[in-house]
């Protein structure tokens, strides 16, 4: 069984940050063999989502949410643990419902590698930008549209 937590910075235990950021690390960093600061300080302004484990209490999935400008939430580091269970699916889906109840944006921004661009797509996001690359991984700014309604 897995639990699924949202919490603003402020209110992440000492354990939770620190699988949050264990995952990160170890799908960004290890996996992708990305060398850069994973803490960018942009956590402290954001809201992470996560799901744990319940029998090993391991964070198996996160992400998290932050404004840009008023309107715009951007989100970033969506990882998963393992690949296939639809741990992502469920970690986006709940993400965007908490991020329209608790942030109220009009746009949802993400930076998303061109490999995962078609995932996104089923969800409602739009490419707004040509291919770039960031830590040599091609990405492309998509967008979500939410027109001022409570739900995406």
């Amino acid at each position: 069984m897995e639990t699924i937590s949202a919490r603003m910075f402020s209110e992440l235990k000492t354990d939770e940050l620190y699988e949050i950021l264990r995952l990160r690390s170890r799908i960004f960093v290890v996996e992708q063999r990305c060398a850069y600061e994973d803490p960018d300080g942009k956590d402290y302004d954001s809201l992470h989502i996560f799901m744990r484990d319940d029998a090993s209490s391991r964070v198996i999935a996160c992400l998290r949410a932050f404004p840009l400008d008023s309107g715009t939430v951007q989100v970033g580091r969506v990882a998963t643990l393992e690949h296939g269970k639809g741990y992502g699916n469920r970690i986006l889906d709940i993400g965007l419902r908490e991020i329209t109840e608790r942030m109220h944006p009009h746009r949802i921004l993400i930076e998303a590698q061109c490999q995962a661009q078609g995932f996104y797509e089923k969800k409602g996001f739009t490419v707004c930008s040509e291919p770039f690359l960031e830590d040599g991984i091609p990405h492309v700014k998509m967008e979500m549209l939410l027109n001022n309604r409570h739900g995406y």
